[in-house]
């Protein structure tokens, strides 16, 4: 069988995750932070300034735990705080994506967990919470500190009267959640436009839920695919391994 995909390093995979999520509604203009823990101990991530759609594997900067610029020219995102506090603490995560997407957007400033109604809905796994603790952005390290307590141990989170928060242990399990969390809060607000119903049923729902995002074969690679159609020159300028 032929490669799904390329080989990608690192930066490239961040700028891909960070363009397919835009497609699927992570497009709130400047705002939202991708962060990728290395086995260094550093975190890629995407620049401020940019859009997510027009990110390039040359553009991914490198950080450290407390927000320093490493590698790269572009400044460090304004909300990193959230991230940072989150990578030491929980050191199961390996990607973390924060932004404000249309649905989930919705679902948070109403401070309500939306009704998972379907299997694509579920497909990320992952236990999804909601969290009340925005006593200021998150560039304030005490507010992004008091989110994160909040969050515990969950895999996904609404950041009430704010965005989203989702985790994952690669590139592949972040998008697949990212994706499913959109996709279940847009589905649950058009179910409730017409009436409440049905819930995706036992045990299905507790199937899915155990799930690590990482199970969806093919998925990432398809999306990935579907970025370099758009942009076939995306990896020319960022060829070399940097794992």
């Amino acid at each position: 069988m032929s490669k799904l995909l390329p080989d990608l390093n690192p930066h490239q995979e961040l700028a891909i995750l960070a363009r397919t999520l835009w497609r699927e509604g992570y497009d709130d203009h400047l705002a939202g932070h991708i962060t990728y823990r290395q086995g260094d101990g550093t975190l890629l991530c995407n620049p401020w300034l940019l859009l997510w759609e027009e990110i390039r594997p040359e553009d991914v900067i490198r950080i450290d735990l407390e927000g320093n610029l490493l590698e790269g020219t572009w400044p460090v995102p304004l909300g990193i705080p959230l991230h940072l506090a989150l990578h030491r603490v929980r050191p199961d995560v390996t990607v973390a994506v924060h932004n404000h997407p249309r649905f989930g957007t919705v679902w948070a400033d109403l401070q309500r967990i939306p009704t998972c109604h379907d299997q694509s809905s579920a497909l990320g796994g992952g236990r999804l919470a909601l969290v009340d603790e925005y006593g200021g952005p998150v560039n304030d390290p005490d507010s992004a500190a008091r989110a994160v307590a909040a969050m515990g141990d969950a895999d996904l989170a609404l950041l009430s009267n704010h965005g989203v928060f989702v985790l994952g242990s690669s590139i592949r399990a972040a998008h697949q959640r990212a994706v499913a969390l959109e996709q279940r809060c847009r589905t649950a607000w058009h179910v409730a436009a017409v009436g409440e119903g049905r819930p995706l049923p036992e045990p299905a729902r507790s199937f899915f839920e155990r799930h690590d995002g990482n199970g969806f074969a093919g998925f990432w690679e398809a999306m990935a695919r579907r970025e370099l159609r758009f942009d076939p020159t995306l990896l020319d300028a960022a060829t070399a391994d940097t794992r």
